[in-house]
């Protein structure tokens, strides 16, 4: 039984997309099954991997962005019966890039740290690098949702049981954007007792360029107006649900169940970021 589902999410880069598939299947070693979601793809720029695509007229006029996005590609494995068949899911946004076996590295750290739900490569030009060391593994309480490894059981733990859409299974959804929206999944696992990591035993390259110069083929406003949409959507979406005014509020309130996974659990304190 493969081990991982890799969910590569794709709006209209199928080059990028169909090489980054093509980089999962070179380190494959039967641990992976690799997917793609189209998210909102326009019927031309399909990878040539596509697995779903979302093709409804709001997606494909507004695509998924990555909450949703994510949760579309989950639902797709439950729906086909397929979501048990996994321990783990490496959830990738295609503007990523890596050299190494990444899965398989971070695979084993999750192995390592049972109490870790939610594990993300570094990137090589984050500030985290520098705090953290060179191959080391770090408890965090914030990393931005790009290349995430999460464990079954975590998401089974907070995930929408009832009534799972892609608007509600992992990610809130109404965060469309989703400023804040992987934070409040990190701040779901502290409270449920499972850590968030940063590896640098296992590093990427985020391809900012994408977003930057392809912006029309991605169908998102050009990079200066999304990043403050991004911001002030997330902040207006964090204030509706939790009544926090300040980045700082979420901050605070995310460090509380920080500072409590380590007093329950004092000998994992070595790993502290």
């Amino acid at each position: 039984m493969k081990k991982v589902a890799v969910i590569i999410l794709n709006r209209n880069l199928p080059q990028a997309t169909d090489q980054l598939y093509e980089k999962f299947q070179s380190f494959n070693n039967g641990e992976l099954d690799v997917f793609v979601v189209e998210s909102g793809s326009d019927h031309d720029k399909l990878s040539r991997y596509c697995t779903w695509w979302a093709d409804w007229d709001e997606a494909r006029q507004m695509g998924l962005r990555y909450p949703r996005g994510f949760n579309y590609g989950l639902l797709q494995l439950k729906r086909t019966g397929r979501f048990s068949d996994y321990d783990y899911f490496f959830m990738v946004c295609n503007d990523i890039w890596f050299d190494d076996p990444i899965v398989a590295i971070l695979l084993e750290e999750m192995e390592r740290h049972p109490r870790l739900g939610i594990i993300s490569p570094c990137g090589r030009n984050w500030g985290e690098r520098t705090l953290i060391g060179e191959n080391q593994t770090r408890y965090v309480w914030h990393v931005n949702h790009l290349a995430w490894l999460v464990r079954r059981r975590f998401v089974e733990t907070i995930m929408e049981r009832a009534t799972p859409t892609y608007m509600n299974l992992f990610y809130d959804g109404t965060n469309y954007r989703g400023y804040y929206a992987d934070q409040e999944v990190i701040i779901k696992g502290y409270i449920n007792e499972f850590a968030t990591a940063i590896s640098s035993k296992a590093m990427m390259i985020e391809k900012t360029e994408l977003l930057r110069t392809q912006a029309d083929l991605i169908r998102t406003e050009p990079y200066e107006i999304n990043i403050r949409q991004v911001f002030d959507e997330g902040r207006e979406w964090v204030y509706r649900k939790y009544g926090f005014t300040t980045r700082a509020h979420m901050q605070l309130y995310a460090q509380m169940f920080f500072d409590r996974f380590f007093h329950l659990y004092p000998h994992l304190t070595e790993y502290r970021l």
